[in-house]
């Protein structure tokens, strides 16, 4: 595969310094300061999640946060993370507000995608999701973005065949999956299974790195264990073979939820983790199985 062109794309948690599942979602960098320094680390994408966004816009509006993006060659942004919208009730009304937000800064950034799903196993017929991910989808086009359904082990479908099953029965050439190497590895999901995957129903893809055993429970290892690509032990390169074997075309993201990374200042963040990353993209395949590091 010629991997001349690969954008990068420096997703939220990983520069952000944020906190995940608590008040402090917001990161304490200046978002200008965050899409300069990704930039400089050479990013061409860039990841908001709705907290932070809600708090950079108490200072800036979109349209200055566009012109940021612009000056700085961001070719890429990913915005996150929409729940519960196949609920109802006050659920369902808080989650709104949340897709308003995200839907018109899409507009406003020309946003690649964003990212969608759910936390909590939360039961809910699949019917009415299928139909409730379509009208999501609808809603996406309205707005001209992409609408991913990140595949986890907490969400209400937490197979590779439930959420293709999901992305197909919606029919929307707009919605597909966004896979984490996180999440396939802890799900056993086989690379080879990945390689088959229709290129119509790849949104977007995001790298990583990690153990496969760990004294933490999986929520805690997710949110605060995860490592930097090639610095565990998964088959980062084996993965990244088996989506470009999609034909996948779009950005790739590198997501690192860590609890030592969230302590290093904004400089340090950006360059390790596209240095590290870029550097899976130059390495040779030596493994093609689920999540094995390579020997």
């Amino acid at each position: 595969m010629d991997n001349t062109n690969i954008a990068l794309l420096a997703s939220y948690w990983t520069i952000s310094a944020a906190y995940p599942h608590t008040d402090r979602e917001y990161s304490p960098f200046q978002f200008q300061d965050r899409v300069e320094s990704a930039a400089r680390a050479g990013f061409r994408g860039f990841g908001l999640w709705h907290a932070d966004l809600e708090h950079v816009l108490e200072k800036t509006t979109l349209r200055e946060m566009k012109r940021i993006f612009e000056d700085n060659g961001i070719e890429y942004v990913e915005l996150e993370f929409l729940t519960d919208w196949f609920m109802g009730g006050e659920k369902r009304k808080k989650s709104d507000d949340v897709r308003r937000l995200l839907l018109q800064a899409a507009e406003a950034f020309g946003a690649h995608h964003i990212k969608v799903g759910d936390f909590h196993h939360t039961q809910a017929e699949m019917p009415r999701v299928i139909e409730e991910f379509r009208q999501l989808c609808v809603d996406g086009a309205n707005y001209g973005t992409k609408i991913g359904f990140e595949l986890m082990p907490f969400a209400m479908i937490d197979s590779l065949e439930g959420a293709l099953r999901l992305v197909e029965g919606a029919g929307q050439g707009n919605g597909g999956l966004t896979l984490d190497l996180w999440h396939v590895v802890k799900l056993g999901i086989p690379y080879e299974e990945i390689a088959r995957i229709p290129q119509r129903y790849l949104t977007s893809v995001e790298l990583n790195d990690g153990t496969f055993s760990a004294p933490w429970s999986l929520h805690e290892q997710t949110i605060n264990h995860r490592r930097l690509c090639g610095e565990g032990e998964f088959d980062v390169v084996g993965f990244i073979q088996a989506v470009q074997q999609t034909r996948y075309q779009g950005p790739w993201g590198i997501e690192v939820l860590c609890e030592e990374l969230r302590r290093l200042p904004l400089d340090e963040l950006t360059t390790r983790s596209f240095a590290t990353t870029a550097a899976q993209f130059r390495a040779p395949v030596l493994s093609n199985r689920c999540g094995a590091k390579r020997t």
